[in-house]
């Protein structure tokens, strides 16, 4: 009787999400739901810090220091793609001004380096990698400057510089934005004082921005990778000033999409220090930050230190391949997988089988409408639940105890609108690959 009382409750629900239309909901712009699909990327992070031991720049390193005789963003893209990133960000110019491209702004570059002689160009360099081997590409332009003068934000410490390093700053977002070719994602870390809206719309239309007045994406709120559940991607806006939205400011009911990007660090820091080689993260906890972003609909962001000599270190490297390696093994092949429409989908393996992961996706063209679910698995012709949620949007992944099923089924026990499932796919993923 209540299985009836369930299935006709269903029944309604779906007869009732076809009749009306849903509320306004946040809808993807088409660059925002490009980026979705990357799901991972690579940071980058290589400054004058490298050679200080140091997170910040104090702007005592020498240039003549500086030095990567080595460099290879060939190493740098192939090391993107051993770890399963569709795109790398590389810190074009970090908080204390130094730029690894020639800018006409600024001869506190690599204009000024014995690296090839000052004529080199990371930037040109990492745009012919990433075009080669079809990786997409983004920039981070600190709008901060110690060099110059500039606090967070890209405020001047002497108003009466404002103007110029506005001006400084338009020319090298510029120069980034014309010079390398079709840019991705373009961040400004710690957002701005001044609006640049205008370039990036003018040379970089298929880009999402990270912060600042014309933000499509946001910080999550921590740099441990790591998204809360729920982790909606929608906001209302008007609730705070625009660009400094993270996390916690998700709302199921938000008018505007502003999805979560996590970034994350490979080692303990974001630059490569002399005695931290120690603090590599593990594949498991690797795979817990990706279970906890991607597996949560935001895109992981996963930073790589290369040393004094340009290069990603080799332990660095082959972590980066291992993580890439056991996402495959976990996700790549599901047991079965469906799609579908309403409030209850099936997926049936061929033969009972065991599982242990479950991974949904919404189609979110149309917004996120589930805002709770149940997934369950058949044993001996009886339903036992296996999980229950709240959030789907662009995948949510979904642990549990080994179970040997007929058949999994999705039943949305609230939704605004009819949910549309984009994927529903059931996994034998627990780690059988030893620990590293």
């Amino acid at each position: 009787m209540v299985q009836l009382l369930l299935l006709a409750c269903a029944v309604l629900n779906a007869a009732a999400w076809t009749q009306s239309p849903p509320p306004p909901l946040g809808t993807p712009t088409p660059q925002q739901l490009a980026w979705h699909d990357l799901e991972v990327g690579m940071f980058i992070h290589l400054a004058p810090q490298t050679w200080q031991d140091s997170e910040w720049d104090s702007g005592k390193t020498p240039l003549t220091d500086i030095n990567p005789d080595k460099l290879d963003t060939e190493q740098w893209a192939s090391v993107a793609q051993a770890m399963g990133a569709r795109y790398i960000v590389f810190v074009a110019k970090h908080e204390g001004g130094f730029c690894w491209w020639p800018s006409a702004a600024t001869d506190y570059s690599v204009k000024s380096i014995p690296w090839r002689g000052g004529t080199g160009d990371v930037m040109a360099d990492l745009s012919a990698s990433c075009r080669k081997r079809g990786l997409g590409l983004g920039v981070y332009l600190s709008p901060q400057d110690k060099h110059f003068g500039a606090a967070v934000g890209g405020k001047t410490k002497d108003p009466a510089k404002q103007s110029e390093y506005e001006k400084m700053f338009r020319t090298q977002l510029t120069e980034l934005l014309t010079g390398y070719g079709d840019m991705m994602e373009v961040w400004f870390d710690g957002s701005l004082v001044f609006d640049v809206g205008d370039l990036v719309e003018k040379h970089a239309p298929k880009a999402v921005v990270f912060q600042g007045p014309r933000a499509s994406i946001r910080w999550v709120g921590n740099e441990e990778g790591i998204a809360p559940y729920p982790a909606w991607n929608a906001v209302k806006f008007g609730k705070k000033k625009w660009g400094d939205y993270t996390a916690e400011d998700g709302d199921p009911a938000g008018d505007r999409w502003l999805p979560n990007e996590c970034d994350a660090r490979i080692r303990a820091t974001w630059f490569w220090h002399t005695d931290n080689a120690d603090t590599l993260k593990t594949v498991p906890q690797l795979m817990d930050m990706y279970d906890k972003s991607v597996g949560r609909g935001a895109v992981l962001l996963l930073n790589a230190t290369p040393d004094r000599t340009g290069l990603i270190p080799a332990a660095d490297a082959a972590r980066a391949a291992e993580f890439g390696a056991e996402v495959l093994r976990q996700f790549e092949t599901p047991l079965a997988s469906t799609s579908g429409k309403g409030a209850e989908i099936v997926v049936q393996p061929s033969a009972a089988a065991t599982i242990d992961r479950a991974l949904v996706m919404e189609d979110i063209r149309k917004g996120e409408r589930v805002r709770r679910y149940v997934l369950e698995g058949e044993v001996g012709g009886e339903w036992k639940v296996l999980v229950e949620g709240s959030a789907i949007g662009h995948k949510r992944i979904d642990r549990f105890v080994p179970l040997e099923v007929t058949r999994v089924r999705l039943r949305v026990l609230e939704a605004v609108g009819e949910p549309v499932i984009r994927t529903l796919a059931i996994y034998r993923a627990a780690a059988e690959a030893p620990a590293k």
